[in-house]
């Protein structure tokens, strides 16, 4: 189990008995998520789904392919988003993405930001990651916002990248590099 520690919140590793606050956590934000995201079906806001989605990210982890953490409150320890570095390269690339998604009603309060940066940390020095790049919605500008603070820097646009429940929606390409955390 890996956990980052933070000021509002804390990053921990999944585990297969997060799966009820992480069934929880979907169904809750299902609409507000699917605004720039593609609508999942029915089954995904079920635990069994949320369960293997869990049991992969353990064994994603083992293989050193992907880290996938729950965003906890410090004070709660209330599960209340996800975030991941997944799509792991090694040289001659040494890149990741990273994407994450937060509770709407947590949202606006730097909790997002803080959690980025405790992940490029771990990416950064961890892992050994040169770059983390990250696609966002030119429509999501919570999540722009949150990149730009995390000290990404947009590097072009990508036109109809993500379908999206019924239309392809262009993304910005964000990248960060090591040496520029």
């Amino acid at each position: 189990m890996v956990f980052l520690n933070g000021e509002q919140c804390f990053l921990r590793t999944l585990q297969e008995e997060d799966v009820r606050q992480m069934t929880e956590l979907v169904r809750r934000n299902k609409a507000y998520w699917s605004i720039y995201e593609p609508l999942h079906p029915s089954e995904y806001y079920t635990e069994k789904i949320q369960l293997r989605k869990i049991q992969e990210s353990i064994r994603q982890m083992q293989m050193r392919r992907e880290y996938s953490f729950g965003i906890f409150l410090r004070e709660s320890q209330q599960l209340i988003g996800h975030i991941s570095i997944y799509s792991i390269k090694r040289l001659p690339f040494s890149s990741a993405f990273v994407g994450y998604s937060l509770d709407e009603q947590q949202a606006g309060k730097g909790i997002a930001t803080e959690a980025v940066e405790l992940i490029c940390r771990f990416a950064f020095e961890e892992i050994g990651i040169h770059r983390l790049e990250a696609y966002v919605s030119p429509k999501n500008v919570g999540s722009v916002r949150v990149l730009e603070k995390a000290k990404f820097e947009q590097e072009g646009l990508l036109k109809q990248l993500l379908y999206v429940n019924g239309t392809w929606e262009d993304h910005y390409m964000y990248a960060l590099l090591e040496d520029v955390y």
